[in-house]
């Protein structure tokens, strides 16, 4: 965690100072905040009487927006960084991570990056949406906890990258969140279009479900300069010609589907540098370990993705963590006990594309 240090009044600057995690290095901060970006407005019908209060006739509701916290520090290198969350989640999962370290909010924060965290339409501190919805209390926590790669609860997976006590993985599944309507990709990817156009030139980093709500926001936006996917769990892209038949799988949510785009659009990711990376404990053959086999199929589905955006000269790349020697990494690659790692591995990849000047 950073704590505030008092700065030059007559350069209205915040200083920070890592005090949790390997990181602490000071950072100075010229300006910090949040905003909202995109959304629609509905308008019931008739005309609003300000004697009736409790009759909507007339009035408005604003939703399906993002909601965004932001931080710059000074002389920023020239991309940004926004963070899109994935399911269950919200821009918690960029902040400290649950056993109270830096997360990848404040690391890139302090590798000079302007950093941009989203909560995304219909989620967190974007909750307002238009479509109503019910939030379900129907208890599905151990479901998350093993679907993600922990272990299988109650036990971890051995060698598995956390080291939590019962404070930490309460904090972990207090930090789930429910979505306040349908998820729409479509809905998200225009909201976080608009989030660019405030944020400018940025590498767009997503989480899980927020992988296919990426896809688009980058058809969408000029401003995205790079993605980098950290297990994308669906929506991957393809144009009708080339999409690969569904992967069956032994887990409960069910086969594997690609998402269908037009040529042009799909040909604007082959525009841009991608890295798509995941974790460990993912087989290479179908199991009747649900909660492994579920991403066994995105990593095969990550694989033909990836060849097809090469194939109509992209340049996309897929890291497996275990290949690389990196091992015992969970869902949450962002908040796990190796995350600074993991956030030099992209960060080299970064480099390497020239998005880290």
């Amino acid at each position: 965690m950073k704590k505030i240090l008092a700065a030059a009044a007559a350069a209205s600057l915040m200083a920070l100072t890592a005090t949790a995690g390997a990181f602490s290095k000071p950072v100075t901060i010229a300006s910090q905040g949040s905003f909202t970006a995109g959304g629609s407005v509905a308008q019931a019908e008739g005309t609003f009487d300000n004697a009736k209060p409790l009759d909507p006739a007339g009035q408005t509701l604003h939703g399906d927006h993002a909601y965004v916290f932001y931080q710059k520090p000074v002389h920023p290198k020239k991309n940004a960084i926004v963070f899109l969350h994935g399911a269950g989640q919200s821009g918690k999962t960029w902040e400290t991570t649950p056993d109270g370290r830096d997360g990848f909010q404040n690391i890139f924060l302090e590798k000079g990056y302007s950093t941009y965290v989203a909560d995304q339409p219909r989620r967190g501190r974007a909750g307002q949406s238009l479509t109503g919805g019910i939030i379900s209390n129907k208890p599905m926590e151990q479901l998350w906890y093993d679907n993600f790669r922990i272990g299988l609860y109650p036990d971890y997976y051995p060698g598995v990258q956390v080291k939590w006590d019962e404070g930490a993985r309460e904090e972990f599944f207090r930090s789930m969140t429910p979505d306040t309507g349908a998820f729409d990709a479509n809905v998200i990817s225009d909201a976080m279009a608009a989030v660019l156009e405030k944020s400018g030139k940025a590498v767009l980093m997503t989480h899980s479900q927020g992988g296919g709500p990426g896809w688009l926001t980058a058809m969408k936006s000029d401003k995205v300069k790079g993605i980098v996917a950290l297990e994308p769990g669906s929506g991957y892209v393809f144009t009708k010609e080339e999409a690969p038949a569904p992967m069956e799988t032994s887990s409960p949510f069910g086969a594997l589907k690609p998402a269908i785009v037009p040529k042009d659009s799909f040909e604007k990711l082959t525009k841009l540098p991608i890295v798509v990376i995941y974790g460990d404990n993912i087989p290479s053959e179908r199991t009747e370990q649900w909660n492994l086999d579920n991403w066994r199929v995105r990593v095969d589905m990550a694989r033909i993705w990836v060849d097809t955006i090469n194939r109509h000269g992209g340049d996309a790349r897929l890291i497996l963590l275990p290949k690389r020697g990196i091992k015992g990494n969970t869902h949450f690659l962002m908040s796990d006990r190796n995350n600074g790692q993991i956030a030099d591995l992209i960060e080299d990849w970064m480099k390497e594309k020239g998005l880290a000047e």
